[in-house]
């Protein structure tokens, strides 16, 4: 028989602080280490069985009158009380007992039963009257707490909020870092002040195992999950309230997760999400990065004496991603960015030859079928790109921006052109260059004033910009350009004769050819 979890209760400990006790002159003579026990309720009884008439947590009050005498009856008296799961017993000091007695004391003490002892004399009724107030006040103010957090909680479901607008609300009704973790305590989402995340995050390891077992020290837990089948936990992580409380917080946030779940929110699954929010980080540097290993740790993903390899893919979701990182082995996380680019970053171990991998990691995803996409709907060309290994977490954010730019670089060559099967910044060239430089007023200003002659006009820049794209892209191929755009040799020469005179310039030129080339490279790039 157990305390409710969901009845507010004071501890022994805070109940002997209580100014109308101390007048009582308490004196603690056993269970000193199991003070912090709760007490559901305080029961006067001198009735030698009265525990036959307790539910568990209460503290009972007695003087002990009708135990005087009887050695045997002490004993059973402490025993019979345990057995009932009370919370401790007080026994005022008098006529019965002048001082405490050493059979109830030593029984007690073996039993783990805090037992109390009063000096002076000490009427029960007001101890009663104290403590059931408190404790009706406390109650009253839990359910209040409880329905308000309910309510916002389904306002925010029924709104369609994320999953952490959701997590932002528990956290700030319970004071305290709020932590979301599947069950191999790896987390998926935190809320709360930062820094104090941050400290929850940087022993995390310690923190996990003691979430996963009992709760003490502030530390909540609820289950997440519904048909017979978990998946997740919620903690409050050094939650200040008392313990009963905490449990109806953590019970009401695991009620409205589980319901946001289950109406789908999202498309993404919170490991997605998670994985999503610490690239995205890492990616803006809107966040330092050291900052960002806790996290990145919690998250499940080795960080100690590793080699990162940074990744941007185009043609492939997250779902395939994940599902060859999972066939091949390797640690990692991925998460869609924008503009169709999939990051991945892998952790490696420092002896794993990372071009290696990150070259079988390519080419298994070219023949892994899409993410639940008929065949004839997948994309037609999976770009692999990536930044050189990193052995330091700092330079993470930088390999990541660097294999993005190369993967958004690729998008914009030409589509026949010959790729490796992980494509770097030195397989981009200048295009890469380019692109990189594409905000610069410079290039800007270059790009018009020597595309001015096809700017200026609809149907020049409709129909002879492709061209001039095409022949320089081959190299001033002229066979090979009009072929691509189906047209005879004579069609094609009166074309490039009209973007000469256009333009100014001799195609045939190199230096004049190399400088058209830059500034299309550049307007293309500004485009896009």
């Amino acid at each position: 028989m157990t305390t409710a979890a969901s009845e507010p209760a004071l501890s022994v400990r805070q109940i002997l602080a209580l100014e109308r006790v101390l007048a009582g002159e308490p004196e603690v003579v056993a269970g000193a280490g199991q003070l912090d026990r709760p007490v559901r309720w305080v029961h006067v009884a001198e009735a030698a069985d009265v525990g036959v008439m307790l539910s568990g947590g209460e503290m009972v009050l007695t003087t002990g009158v009708l135990l005087a005498g009887d050695r045997e009856a002490q004993a059973e008296y402490i025993r019979s009380l345990h057995r009932a799961e009370a919370s401790a017993v007080v026994l005022g000091l008098g006529r019965a007992f002048p001082a405490p007695p050493e059979v109830m004391r030593r029984a007690a003490e073996r039993c783990g039963l805090p037992m109390v002892v009063l000096h002076r004399p000490f009427p029960f009724a007001e101890l009663t009257e104290e403590v059931q107030s408190r404790l009706v006040r406390r109650k009253f103010a839990a359910v209040s707490l409880s329905e308000a957090v309910r309510t916002a909680l389904t306002g925010l479901i029924t709104t369609g909020a994320p999953l952490q607008r959701m997590l932002d609300e528990i956290a700030g009704h319970s004071a305290c870092p709020v932590v979301v973790t599947n069950l191999a305590h790896r987390v998926l989402a935190t809320a709360g002040e930062r820094s104090a995340v941050d400290d929850v995050l940087r022993d995390w390891e310690r923190i996990a195992r003691q979430a996963g077992g009992s709760e003490g020290d502030g530390w909540v837990r609820a289950e997440l999950g519904g048909r017979g089948e978990r998946w997740g936990r919620i903690v409050l992580c050094g939650y200040r309230g008392d313990t009963a409380t905490g449990r109806l917080l953590a019970d009401r946030a695991a009620e409205a997760l589980v319901l946001h779940r289950m109406l789908g929110g999202p498309a993404h699954s919170w490991e997605e999400q998670s994985a999503q929010s610490l690239l995205t980080d890492l990616v803006s540097g809107a966040v330092p990065a050291r900052h960002l290993l806790p996290r990145a740790r919690a998250a499940g993903l080795p960080v100690n004496r590793r080699t990162f390899v940074p990744l941007a893919v185009r043609g492939a979701g997250a779902a395939r991603l994940l599902r060859v990182l999972r066939l091949l082995g390797l640690p990692g996380l991925v998460a869609e960015l924008a503009d169709g680019v999939t990051a991945v970053l892998l952790s490696l171990a420092r002896d794993q030859d990372a071009e290696a991998l990150a070259a079988h990691f390519a080419t298994r995803l070219r023949t892994e079928p899409g993410g639940g996409l008929p065949r004839e709907q997948e994309p037609a060309a999976v770009v692999v790109a990536a930044a050189d290994a990193r052995t330091g977490w700092e330079d993470v954010p930088a390999g990541l921006r660097e294999a993005r730019h190369v993967a958004d670089s690729v998008a914009e060559s030409p589509a026949d052109l010959d790729l490796p099967v992980v494509v770097r910044l030195r397989d981009v060239h200048l295009r890469g260059l380019v692109r990189l430089l594409r905000d610069d007023p410079h290039v800007q200003s270059f790009a018009e004033r020597e595309l001015d002659g096809l700017l200026c006009g609809a149907d020049a820049e409709a129909e002879l910009l492709p061209v001039l794209r095409t022949y320089l892209a081959t190299g001033r191929n002229k066979s090979r350009t009009a072929q691509l755009h189906h047209v005879s040799r004579p069609a094609l020469y009166r074309r490039l004769e009209s973007i000469e005179a256009r333009l100014g310039v001799d195609l045939d030129d190199f230096e004049q050819a190399a400088s058209i080339h830059i500034a299309l490279l550049a307007h293309d790039a500004q485009q896009r």
